[in-house]
C-alpha cells in the first residue's frame, strides 16, 4: 500500500483549488487486459518534459509502456502492472525533484 499512500500524498500536495477539478489522475482498464494511467503534470516541476513512447515487451502477458506528452504522464501495462506503473511515476518525480 506504500505506493497508494505516496500517490494520495502527491495528489494532496498538488491540489491548488483548480488543478484537482479536472481529470488530474485517471486509472482505467484496457481490453488486452491491462491498465492505463494518465496523470496531469501541468502544475508540477516536470511539466515541460517530453518523453517519446517507450515500450518494454517481454510477451503478451508481460509488457508496459510509458510516455510524457502534452503535460501528461501516460503509462500502460498488462493486468499485473498497476502498482509498477504508479511506481514508475513516483520514481520519475523523485529523481527530478531531488
Amino acid at each position: 500500500m506504500e505506493i497508494l499512500d505516496w500517490i494520495q500524498n502527491w495528489f494532496k500536495d498538488n491540489c491548488d483549488g483548480d488543478w484537482e477539478k479536472g481529470e488530474a489522475i485517471q486509472i482505467t482498464t484496457l481490453d488486452t487486459p491491462g491498465w492505463e494511467i494518465e496523470i496531469d503534470i501541468s502544475k508540477t516541476s516536470i511539466a515541460n518534459i517530453n518523453i517519446n513512447w517507450i515500450l518494454n515487451e517481454n510477451g503478451p502477458q508481460d509488457w508496459y509502456g510509458v510516455k510524457i506528452e502534452n503535460q501528461k504522464f501516460n503509462a500502460s501495462g498488462d493486468s499485473g502492472k498497476l502498482k509498477f506503473l504508479l511506481g514508475l511515476f513516483k520514481e520519475m518525480i523523485e529523481k527530478i525533484e531531488n
